[in-house]
């Protein structure tokens, strides 16, 4: 069991990381804006966001032992996995009607 809990654990912020985008008002979560969000800026955040969780991951795993190469397949696949992480949030703020 020994990289399974810091696995999930990137999982988990990565899911989290991910929809924070659309679900906060707030740049980054943290930095009130004077005017809404525009869905670039959104955009911008969710990549920011995607390489944050990519240094938490990083961290884990140089805390676990050896970090392993990666060629741009892993950075494609990872990018896509966020994309799809974020789904729910997208959805949430700009397909769901709120009544």
């Amino acid at each position: 069991m020994g990289q399974t809990i810091p696995v999930w654990l990137v999982v988990v912020f990565a899911l989290v990381a991910a929809n924070l985008p659309f679900l906060s008002g707030r740049f980054m979560a943290f930095y009130a804006l004077s005017a809404p969000k525009s869905l670039g800026l959104r955009l911008l955040e969710l990549v920011l966001w995607y390489f944050i969780a990519g240094a938490v991951a990083l961290g884990l795993e140089h805390r676990g032992g050896q970090i392993a190469p990666q060629g741009w397949e892993f950075y494609a696949i990872t990018g896509t996995l966020f994309v799809t992480f974020s789904f729910p949030g997208f959805v949430y703020r700009y397909l769901f009607k709120l009544r």
